[in-house]
């Protein structure tokens, strides 16, 4: 027995009627109820080996009922699915649906039908990735659909269900084709659509408390695409707007997605805190709802927890602490380790060997610079700490970059204050001033002393006042200078 006969049984259990009648004039119409359903199973049989015979085999079910019933809509979405996962003819597929959806109004309940439409849709969406043969007919490999037939899937469902009056179906299937958009990246149609889904909740009920959530899907959907389109000043906007949503229970996966989105944003503008804080949050929305997509999360997560300076392991965590040892995260915790050990060598070697689970990530990729870079300046502060001066041929060699490269990362370094001295470009070396920090806390003294002496005058001179508070102020003047003297 397949989901599609599960689905209608737990159907038909939840709408039996328990008011038993009882006649002798039925015996006809069972025997033609169990003739049909025989056909049916036969039909289901020849599936696997046969999917033409079984597809005629649906068909002449469909043809010998006089009026719309059960027995044609299973028929009908069997041969839906046989049309577009196995014998991958998605035209025909979708005559095939489009005749299906007039069964819905009368011949099934509310319920078995949603659930046949979702299921339909799920794997037109798909492309059919889930379709494939064992063998024979059909081939292997997903369904091939042209963008044209996949729009009409959903265009025929959507003015199905506005016959119908089903609103909420209509938002679900309208996200879902913005997620197909999403991941064809058909930004003009995804942008159109989204617009349309907004206009439909302004129009919604106010009291809707599904509206909120509803909402936070299309944010969703809105924030990836400007993250993919590299638009972020909106998507800073979107953002904002999706931390503002208040009542909603959304699945924790669109959190998930908005968060990373949001941790993406802010590694854009080098705030590694906030990323860090997004890209935790993130993970543990997306390890909530066992998606995949945690363990790529995971790894901006310890990238940005790097980029910050944490001396703290984010493997010490306990949401992050069972996967520390994952075959994808091993070199990220390799590279933490290396990290905290201040090892730039190492960390370098460990970047060249995990360049499938690091360096292919575009997104990694893109930050491996500004992580070298940390490392660098913390290997250097640490490498020129006993000297007072050092080639920058050997700061050089040591860390095995070019000397220009070397000088930018002192520049800097002298500039934030985090370096006393100064670089002699004409020896090519740095020169380090290590009593420069005493003599600046002597003159801080000294400056502290000063302004403290200019007060008490100022005060002294105020309460004299007239004449005899400048003749006061000459001798003072005159004692300080004989002081002085």
């Amino acid at each position: 027995m397949d989901d599609d006969d599960m689905d209608y049984l737990e159907q038909a259990e939840s709408d039996e009627d328990y008011g038993f009648e009882y006649s002798d004039e039925g015996g006809s119409d069972d025997d033609k109820a169990e003739d049909v359903e025989n056909m049916y199973y036969k039909a289901k049989g020849l599936k696997e080996d046969e999917p033409e015979d079984a597809l005629k085999a649906f068909r002449a079910i469909v043809s010998s009922q006089p009026e719309k019933n059960e027995w044609g809509f299973k028929a009908l979405k069997q041969s839906t699915k046989l049309l577009f996962l196995v014998l991958q003819r998605p035209a025909d597929a979708l005559a095939t649906y489009t005749e299906l959806l007039t069964y819905t109004k009368s011949a099934v309940t509310r319920n078995y039908s949603e659930k046949s439409i979702n299921s339909i849709l799920d794997y037109v969406g798909e492309g059919g990735k889930s379709g494939k043969r064992k063998g024979g007919v059909g081939g292997k490999g997903s369904v091939k659909v042209d963008v044209e037939v996949l729009e009409k899937f959903y265009e025929v469902t959507r003015e199905a269900l506005a016959e119908s009056k089903n609103d909420r179906l209509s938002t679900k299937t309208n996200l879902k084709l913005a997620k197909l958009w999403l991941d064809k990246k058909e930004y003009p149609r995804l942008n159109k659509l989204i617009r349309d889904l907004h206009e439909a909740i302004s129009a919604g009920d106010d009291s809707d408390q599904s509206k909120g959530t509803v909402l936070l899907e299309v944010y969703a959907l809105e924030i990836q695409m400007y993250n993919e389109t590299k638009n972020f000043k909106k998507l800073k906007e979107i953002y904002n707007a999706c931390l503002q949503v208040r009542s909603a229970i959304p699945h924790p996966r669109i959190m998930g997605v908005i968060r990373e989105c949001g941790g993406k944003m802010w590694m854009g503008e080098k705030k590694w805190n906030n990323a860090s804080e997004d890209f935790f949050e993130s993970f543990k929305n997306y390890d909530e709802a066992g998606s995949p997509q945690r363990i790529q999360v995971l790894k901006y997560l310890v990238l940005a927890h790097m980029l910050v300076g944490n001396e703290i392991n984010p493997f010490d965590s306990q949401e992050t602490k069972p996967y520390k040892n994952d075959p994808e995260i091993t070199a990220m915790t390799d590279l933490v380790d290396a990290y905290h050990r201040r090892e730039v060598h190492t960390a370098e070697k460990i970047l060249k060997d995990h360049k499938a689970t690091i360096m292919d990530d575009p997104f990694i990729r893109q930050y491996i610079g500004d992580l070298l870079r940390t490392l660098r300046t913390q290997y250097l502060l640490d490498l020129i700490k006993p000297y007072t001066r050092l080639e920058l041929s050997f700061l050089a060699r040591q860390l095995n970059i070019d000397k220009d490269e070397v000088e930018e990362i002192l520049v800097g370094l002298i500039l934030e204050g985090k370096v006393e001295g100064r670089i002699d470009q004409v020896g090519a070396r740095l020169e380090l001033d290590r009593h420069s920090a005493l003599e600046k806390r002597r003159y801080a003294a000294l400056d502290k002393w000063t302004s403290a002496l200019e007060t008490v005058h100022g005060a002294i001179a105020t309460k004299s006042g007239g004449s005899g508070g400048a003749a006061s102020e000459r001798m003072m003047m005159g004692g300080g200078f004989e002081l002085m003297a």
